[in-house]
């Protein structure tokens, strides 16, 4: 990512975390709306700690923004994990479609074309890591 992207990053990324949950929130409504399906995977889950681990993870990529590849072993361990909760590779598109849906409606006029591909090749490093963690962890079942 170019310098101006992880700006970009972090600058509309300050504007949404005094959203806290309610931004949390927000996003599993547009992940649920995109695909009904995946709301089973929660239906046991206090939506609320989720909510608090999403927004811990989402502010960890922003902070290594401009150095995303030394997340790569923690993302890769992250898809491993949640092949246990049924996530399949599909279901990362659809991840990335809610952020950056959530995001637009966050941001509203401050979500700009420039912001939405900052965003889009965050989530993509992101997505690439754990999708790889998930691969390699079913070809070695």
């Amino acid at each position: 990512m170019r310098p101006e992207q992880v700006a970009l990053i972090r600058t509309t990324w300050g504007q949404v975390t005094p959203l806290g949950i309610a931004a949390a929130a927000l996003f599993y409504e547009r992940l649920f709306a995109l695909d009904p399906e995946l709301a089973a995977m929660f239906a046991h889950t206090d939506m609320e700690r989720q909510a608090r681990k999403l927004l811990q993870v989402l502010g960890v990529v922003v902070g290594t923004a401009d150095r995303l590849h030394t997340l790569g072993p923690l993302l890769e361990e992250l898809g491993r994990a949640h092949l246990r909760y049924g996530v399949m590779d599909r279901h990362y598109d659809t991840v990335g479609l809610a952020l950056l849906a959530t995001l637009e409606t966050a941001l509203g006029k401050a979500f700009t074309a420039p912001v939405q591909e900052a965003w889009t090749l965050a989530y993509a490093a992101v997505a690439t890591h754990m999708r790889t963690g998930a691969r390699r962890s079913q070809q070695a079942a």
